[in-house]
């Protein structure tokens, strides 16, 4: 790249988080990871900061010692949990936790770099939804912050597109991840089941939604912003069940 970029990747230290991570850096972004714990490979170009974002002090405090030694020209709004249950034994403190981490922290990290991006007249918003978000059994919380996800993202679209920032929504399916295995077990009858009734055949890999946030990320694509993309194999064409 001929220009520095500067990518903050929520959840950078694993999963979908990591393959990003690793994919802007061999493209020469600069990549700052805000996870609970640092990746488990380093890189010239690769930062951590350490935060629990379901705790809003830590957010904030992450975001302002980001703002103060970064140009942030990119966030990634990538870390979730699902915290399943069924509508009976869900709690209103699943919504408000996941509500914090899946959006009012992504407001905190939006805030505190957004002054830099307006001054560049320059920036790429995105956003790890799910599938999800249209609804899904035991997903009463997830659901939920999911879905506002995609009307936050519309929003912020709107009121930053004047100052050439877009903001864009990736929306997985079921993604062969540790999320995924921790309702599904690995190698499992249900896991290969599952895959059957993916219209393309196959569960989806990091790299399938790695694909889609390069796409959004890339300077070249300032004149998409608002959408939300669902790599889900087609699931959200129909019903799917998990």
């Amino acid at each position: 790249m001929s220009e520095t970029y500067t990518a903050i990747i929520t959840g950078g230290n694993k999963g979908i988080g990591a393959d990003l991570a690793q994919r802007m850096l061999g493209e020469g972004y600069h990549v700052i990871s805000v996870a609970r714990r640092p990746p488990d490979f380093t890189h010239d170009r690769l930062s951590s900061v350490e935060a629990d974002l379901l705790d809003p002090q830590a957010v904030k405090e992450a975001a302002s010692e980001i703002a103060a030694n970064h140009d942030v020209s990119h966030l990634i709004h990538n870390a979730g949990l699902i915290w399943p249950n069924l509508v009976e034994e869900a709690k209103p403190e699943d919504i408000t936790g996941l509500a914090q981490l899946h959006l009012g922290s992504a407001l905190t990290l939006l805030q505190a770099v957004l002054p830099a991006m307006k001054a560049r007249r320059f920036g790429r918003v995105m956003f790890n939804a799910s599938r999800a978000a249209l609804g899904a059994p035991t997903r009463t919380a997830y659901s939920a912050s999911k879905a506002g996800m995609i009307g936050m993202a519309r929003t912020w679209a709107l009121e930053l597109a004047k100052h050439q920032i877009t903001v864009n929504v990736v929306a997985p399916g079921p993604i062969l991840t540790d999320n995924f295995w921790g309702i599904v077990p690995k190698g499992s009858d249900a896991e290969s089941t599952l895959a059957t009734r993916i219209p393309v055949g196959r569960l989806g890999t990091v790299e399938d939604v790695t694909n889609a946030f390069m796409f959004f990320s890339d300077p070249r694509n300032g004149f998409v912003t608002g959408q939300t993309l669902y790599v889900c194999g087609g699931a959200s064409v129909g019903t799917l069940q998990i």
